[in-house]
Parts: structure tokens; sequence; C-alpha cells
């Protein structure tokens, strides 16, 4: 029987495991970044997964999963920032770091269960190239949303999208470690 919460949480553990060690290779760099950057560096990982995928050959050595953990690791430090507020130039203690990325990853984690009961595991009968799309999709929702100014009149914010971009990006690596 399969069981989306240990396959989920080991998508997230290895995700996990690259941002602790490039919190301590160059420590919260990150914490610069203003949400147009984070989509940005997001956008960049899901166009490359997209022609890597209609062109069916790579060039650069990182694979189509490699791009997927960086996602959710942008994604959850999207998350982050807009908790924490302004983008800062600042070094954050890894554990520090860790205990925020935690709490984000729940808080994702208990969405997709939510979701995932009244859809019914729906995302297993999807295609790799359909959470390249729907990742593409949000982060342009998210340029719209800040070139609203943030206000929306009946759509979710920013951080409903990071957190479905997460998920996305956790379903994909379930699906390309099968």
């Amino acid at each position: 029987m399969v069981n989306t919460n240990e396959q989920y949480d080991s998508a997230v553990e290895l995700c996990k495991s690259i941002f602790i060690k490039k919190a301590k290779d160059y420590g919260t760099s990150w914490r610069v970044l203003r949400t147009i950057s984070v989509v940005d560096q997001i956008f960049i990982k899901a166009l490359r997964i997209r022609t890597i995928q209609e062109k069916k050959a790579q060039k650069v050595v990182d694979d189509i999963a490699s791009e997927f953990k960086g996602i959710l690791n942008y994604a959850v430090i999207g998350l982050i920032q807009l908790q924490l507020g302004e983008s800062a130039v600042e070094d954050v203690p890894v554990d520090t770091a860790t205990a925020w990325y935690d709490e984000q990853v729940a808080f994702a984690k208990s969405v997709m269960l939510d979701k995932n009961h009244d859809y019914g595991e729906a995302w297993r009968e999807m295609s790799q190239e359909s959470f390249a799309d729907l990742i593409i999709m949000k982060l342009m929702r998210i340029k719209q949303i800040l070139a609203n100014d943030g206000i929306t009149l009946i759509s979710e914010g920013i951080d409903a999208n990071y957190v479905d971009i997460i998920n996305y990006a956790a379903f994909a690596l379930i699906q390309i470690s099968q």
C-alpha cells in the first residue's frame, strides 16, 4: 500500500538536507532576496525542467529531480521571507533557519493532506510535465499579485501559491523516485 505521508516526508527530507548543507556553505544569504527574486529563481528552475522535457535532452549535469528539489527549497524560502517581512542582509544561525524550514514544510504538508483527502490523490495520475506547468502558472500568479501591490479580489495570496509549489515539487519528486 502506498503511504503518501512517508513518501512526502522522504522527498522533503532530501530537500531539507540540501537546504541545511547550503546554509552551512553559504550562510543564509537568501535572506537578501525579495519576493520577486525568489519567484525568478523558481521560474528559472521550472523553465529548465520544461525545456528538458520538451527537448528530451540536457547539457547541464543537474537532473530534473535536482531542479524540483531546488524549487521546493526556494518556495520554502519564499514562505519564510513572507513570514519575516522585509528581506535583510543578515546571517541567521543554521538551527534557526532549519526551524523556520520545518515550520513552513509542516504547514505545506497539512494543506497537502487536506487537499489529498478531498481530491483523492489525483496527483498520482498527473504527468511530470503538468507539475512543471502548474508551478510556472503559480509563479505567473505571484507576479501578477505583486503587480497588484499584493492585493487580490477573490484569489489566494502569495503564500498559498508557494504552498502549492512546494506540494507540486514534492509530488514530482515522489513520482521520479518510483
